[in-house]
C-alpha cells in the first residue's frame, strides 16, 4: 500500500507527520475542505511528460500548471500534462490521481511551485483518496529534493 512506503520513507528520516483520514475525495480542493485545512496548504501533484519523460509538479490546490513556464525552467522542448494512460503503471501502489509528491520514491524528478515556501506545513495525497499527510514544508523540501520554480497560475474558479 502506498501509504506504507510513504510513511516507512518518513519513520527512517525521522520525520513528524500527522495522517489524516477524510471521506473520499478526488480533488485537491474538495480534500482541502473536508479535512478543513487552508487550501493555500493543500498541495496537489500533476503528472507532466517533460520531453516525453515523467515528471511530478507540485502547487497550491487552488491553481494549475503554467505548461509555457515550466517548459522554459525545466529547458526542455516540450512540456505537458501526462495522461492518466501514461502513468497509472508508473504509480503502481497508489490509487490513481492520489500520488503523493515524493518523486524520489518512484525515480522521477520534482518540480515544486516557489509559493509552497511561504507557508510552514504541506498537506498531500497519501497515495489514496480518502488519507493525506501533513508535514512541515521544511521536512518535505530536504527529503523531496524539488526544483522550485515560479509555475502556478490562475484563480480558484479556473482550476484543474
Amino acid at each position: 500500500m502506498a501509504i506504507a512506503r510513504l510513511t516507512d520513507f518518513l519513520d527512517a528520516h525521522n520525520v513528524a507527520y500527522v495522517v489524516v483520514s477524510h471521506s473520499p475525495a478526488y480533488t485537491a480542493q474538495g480534500i482541502a475542505a473536508l479535512a478543513h485545512i487552508p487550501g493555500k496548504e493543500m498541495a496537489k501533484t500533476v503528472i507532466v511528460k517533460l520531453n516525453d519523460r515523467l515528471a511530478m509538479v507540485v502547487l497550491p490546490a487552488k491553481f494549475h500548471v503554467d505548461l509555457a513556464a515550466l517548459k522554459s525552467e525545466a529547458h526542455a522542448e516540450t512540456a505537458a500534462l501526462a495522461s492518466e494512460d501514461d502513468f497509472r503503471d508508473f504509480f503502481p501502489e497508489c490509487e490513481t490521481g492520489a500520488m503523493p509528491p515524493f518523486g524520489n520514491l518512484f525515480g522521477i524528478s520534482v518540480f515544486a511551485d516557489e509559493s509552497l515556501e511561504k507557508d510552514t506545513e504541506i498537506a498531500f495525497n497519501a497515495g489514496t483518496h480518502r488519507e493525506l499527510i501533513r508535514m512541515t514544508w521544511t521536512d518535505f523540501k530536504r527529503l523531496a529534493k524539488p526544483t522550485m520554480i515560479r509555475l502556478a497560475v490562475g484563480h480558484p474558479a479556473e482550476a484543474a
